[in-house]
């Protein structure tokens, strides 16, 4: 970044057009974005109900709730990135102020040994204050804080839908039902017990209190 604020203010503008279209990939594995929908899919996937909700839905309902979790956030990115933009029109110094307050939110949430081992691997020094990391080093070791977070989370989902499917397996064999599939009798069952503890909300809940 420092090598880019010396270059002519038109490349300047070039380069940080093309990193542009980074952003998707920024959205989907630098935000509480990455949690919510790993969570649902799983839980679409224990309850077997295949194509429900549709993808277009799990994806809607995270783009919403990181909106929610993370609108203090990017609020605070825009502030600090527009500050050098109005003041000298230097897009490098704007993404380099409106990085800090996404760096600040993966580190809340990125495991220590994590982030050691990627610090390490870029073979650099031991940075002495978070300022001193890049967000280019946060990132990986975010991406796998939250998947770790998400499997851990999705396997406590998992485990009741597997419980019933495994108390309907043992019902149909004892009454030497053999043929009949567990899914198609316990997936009813799934659904019920599902709705009857409003599910929906709980994971939701839970899962927006949890980077509170």
């Amino acid at each position: 970044m420092d090598q880019l604020q010396n270059l002519n203010p038109v490349l300047q503008l070039l380069i940080v057009m093309s990193m542009f279209s980074l952003l998707p990939f920024m959205f989907c594995c630098m935000t509480s974005f990455l949690r919510f929908v790993v969570v649902f899919s799983m839980l679409k996937t224990a309850m077997g109900t295949q194509q429900v909700p549709p993808a277009i839905v799990i994806i809607g309902l995270s783009i919403i709730l990181t909106f929610y979790t993370m609108g203090t956030t990017f609020q605070k990115m825009y502030d600090m990135g527009s500050v050098p933009y109005h003041k000298n029109q230097d897009m490098v110094a704007a993404i380099q102020e409106g990085s800090k307050p996404l760096k600040e939110f993966m580190l809340k949430q990125t495991r220590d040994s994590d982030l050691t081992f990627f610090i390490e691997l870029s073979h650099k020094k031991r940075p002495q204050s978070p300022d001193d990391i890049s967000i280019w080093e946060v990132a990986p070791a975010y991406i796998v804080s939250e998947l770790k977070t998400s499997f851990e989370i999705s396997f406590l989902i998992f485990v009741p839908f597997i419980i019933l499917d495994l108390v309907v397996a043992n019902i149909l064999l004892a009454l030497g039902m053999f043929m009949l599939s567990p899914t198609i009798i316990s997936m009813p069952f799934k659904l019920l017990i599902f709705i009857a503890v409003d599910g929906w909300a709980l994971i939701v809940q839970g899962l927006v209190s949890s980077y509170n």
